[in-house]
C-alpha cells in the first residue's frame, strides 16, 4: 500500500504543478519518433504510462491529436516507465533522508504552489524508496519457508501461469511501476529465480496495457482506439518474448542471467524494441482500428445555412463600405448565437444528441469569427490564465469530494495568483497600446473583457474553498484594520465637504 501511496502522491503532485499545461506539449506538430520522446518524458513525469494513454486518448477524441501520434506517445510512455524502474532499482537509500527532509521543508514551510507540489514529489519518491526496502525486509522469512520455492519452482517450470500472474498483478495494482518493482525485489533478494522474474514482468507489461483500456471503456470510439492499438502491439510483442526469452534459457543460449537488474534490463530492452518496432505501423494500424470501431452513423441534424464572411479579404472597399460590412458581419454573428440559444430550453427537457451536436457546430462557426484577432502576447496571456484557471477547477473538484484543507489553502492562494495574472496582463496591454502595437487597439476591449470574465470565473471556482477554510479558522471576519489610527480617518472631513442639513 505504500509503494501505491507513494507513487499516487508524486503523480498528483506532477499534476497540481504543471497539469495544464500538458496540452500544449502533446498537441504540438511532431514527427512520430518526437511524439515516442514527448511521451517517454511525460510517462518519467507523471510516473505512469496508463496516464499518458488516458491523456492521450482524451484529446484524440476531442479531434486534437491524430491516431498515429497518439500512438507515438503511448508507446514512447511505456519506455518512459521503464526508465522509472531502470532509476529506482538502484541502490538509493541514502537519497531517503535527503528527499524527506527537503521535501518536507518545501511542503510545509513555503506558500507557493509549485514549491509545494515539488516537496510533496520529493517525498513521494522517498517514500517510494522506503516502500521497497519495507518490501525486500518482509519477504525475507517468506524466503527461507518451504513454501515459496515451491511456488517459486512450480513459477520457473509453467511460464505461461507466471506470465498471467504477472499481468493480474499489474492490473489489481493499477500500477506497473509498483508490480514490476515488487517483481524485481523478489528477484534481487533471491526468492524466485530468474526465469519466473522474467515472466512475472513479461506478464506485467501485458497486464498494464489493460489498465487504460479498462480505464476508457466510458469513453467515445474515437478515443478507445489508442489504448486497444496499444494492447495489440504489447500483448503480441509480449507474447512472442515470452516463448522466445524462455525457449533460449532453456537452450542455454542466454547464459545464466542472474539478479534483479539484468531483470530491470530485459524489462527495458523489451519496452526500446517495442518501441522501435512499432513506430513505422502506427501509420497503417490508424486505418485498421478505424474500422474496428467506426464512428456510430447518425442523422445530421439540420443546420442553418453559413453565408460567406463579410470580412473576407478583398471586400474591404472604401471606409464606408468596410463598416458596413462590419455590421453585417455582426449582424450575422448576432443570428448565429440567436439560433444557437434559441433552443436552450428544449435541450434542458430532453434534447437529443443530433440537437446538442448542431449547438456544437454552430458555437464553431461563431468562435471562427473572432479567431486570429488577439495579439501574440496577448492571446499567450490569455492561454496561460485559461490553464490556471483549469488546474484550479480540478482543485475545486478535490476540495468538494474531500474537504481537504491543504487544498482549499492552495485554491485560495490561486485566487491570489490569478489575479496578479490578470493586473500584470492589463499592465502589459496598456503598454502595448501605448507603443502602438496594431493587434491591441483592435482588440482591446475584448483583451480587457476577457481578462475580467476570467478572473471573475476563477472567483466562483475559488469560492468552494471558503466554508472548508472557515470551519478551519482559516479566515479572517475582516479584511479592514478594526480601530483606525488617531487623524488618519477617525477625525470629521474638512470644511465644505460635510453634508449640509
Amino acid at each position: 500500500m505504500l509503494l501505491l501511496y507513494a507513487v499516487r502522491m508524486v503523480r498528483t503532485g506532477i499534476e497540481r504543478s504543471y497539469g495544464a499545461s500538458f496540452q500544449r506539449l502533446l498537441t504540438a506538430r511532431q514527427s512520430h519518433l518526437q511524439a515516442g520522446l514527448m511521451g517517454l518524458v511525460l510517462a518519467i513525469v507523471l510516473q505512469s504510462s496508463a496516464a499518458v494513454a488516458l491523456l492521450t486518448s482524451g484529446f484524440a477524441a476531442s479531434g486534437y491529436l491524430a491516431f498515429p501520434t497518439g500512438l507515438a506517445i503511448v508507446l514512447g510512455g511505456d519506455l518512459g516507465s521503464a526508465l522509472i524502474i531502470q532509476i529506482l532499482s538502484f541502490k538509493l537509500d541514502w537519497l531517503v533522508p535527503v528527499l524527506l527532509a527537503a521535501g518536507g521543508y518545501l511542503f510545509v514551510k513555503t506558500e507557493a504552489k509549485k514549491a509545494r507540489q515539488l516537496g510533496r514529489i520529493l517525498m513521494g519518491v522517498a517514500f517510494i524508496l522506503i516502500s521497497l526496502r519495507f518490501l525486500r525486509e518482509a519477504m525475507d522469512p517468506i524466503r527461507d519457508s518451504a513454501f515459496l520455492p515451491a511456488v517459486a519452482g512450480y513459477l520457473a517450470r509453467d511460464y505461461i501461469t507466471a506470465f498471467l500472474v504477472g499481468g493480474a498483478l499489474a492490473f489489481v495494482m493499477h500500477s506497473s511501476v509498483a508490480a514490476i518493482l515488487m517483481c524485481v525485489t523478489l528477484v534481487q533478494i533471491g526468492a524466485i529465480p530468474f526465469a519466473a522474474g522474467l515472466s512475472l514482468v513479461l506478464g506485467a507489461n501485458f497486464g498494464s496495457a489493460f489498465i487504460p483500456v479498462w480505464l476508457s471503456r466510458g469513453m467515445a470510439l474515437k478515443a478507445r482506439r489508442i489504448p486497444y492499438a496499444n494492447l495489440t502491439l504489447r500483448g503480441t510483442w509480449a507474447v512472442l518474448c515470452l516463448f522466445g526469452a524462455n525457449l533460449a534459457l532453456r537452450q542455454g543460449w542466454l547464459g545464466d542471467p542472474q539478479g534483479g537488474q539484468m531483470l530491470v534490463n530485459a524489462h527495458l530492452a523489451f519496452n526500446a524494441s517495442l518501441l522501435l518496432l512499432a513506430l513505422p505501423a502506427c501509420a497503417p494500424l490508424g486505418g485498421v482500428f478505424a474500422r474496428a470501431f467506426p464512428e456510430p452513423v447518425q442523422a445530421e441534424a439540420a443546420q442553418p445555412g453559413r453565408p460567406v464572411s463579410a470580412l473576407e479579404q478583398g471586400s474591404y472597399g472604401s471606409p464606408a463600405q468596410a463598416v458596413a460590412n462590419l455590421k453585417r458581419e455582426l449582424l450575422r454573428m448576432a443570428d448565429q448565437t440567436g439560433a444557437m440559444f434559441r433552443p436552450v430550453l428544449d435541450l434542458y427537457k430532453g434534447g437529443s444528441k443530433e440537437q446538442i451536436r448542431a449547438v456544437q457546430q454552430m458555437d464553431a462557426e461563431v468562435n471562427a469569427c473572432l479567431s486570429g484577432i488577439f495579439s501574440k502576447e496577448g492571446w499567450l496571456e490569455i492561454t496561460r490564465m485559461h490553464e490556471a484557471i483549469l488546474a484550479n477547477l480540478q482543485l475545486a473538484s478535490n476540495v468538494l469530494i474531500s474537504d481537504d484543507l491543504e487544498s482549499a489553502r492552495l485554491l485560495s492562494l490561486e485566487k491570489t495568483e490569478l489575479k496578479r495574472m490578470e493586473h500584470d496582463s492589463r499592465k502589459r496591454h496598456l503598454k502595448r497600446l501605448q507603443d502602438g502595437a496594431r493587434e491591441s487597439f483592435d482588440t482591446s476591449d475584448i483583451h480587457l473583457e476577457t481578462l475580467r470574465a476570467l478572473r471573475e470565473f476563477n472567483s466562483h471556482i475559488a469560492a468552494v474553498a471558503t466554508p472548508v477554510l472557515y470551519r478551519s479558522g482559516q479566515l479572517l471576519e475582516t479584511r479592514l484594520i478594526e480601530d483606525l489610527p488617531e487623524g488618519d480617518g477617525g477625525e470629521p472631513p474638512a470644511s465644505g465637504l460635510l453634508p449640509k442639513d
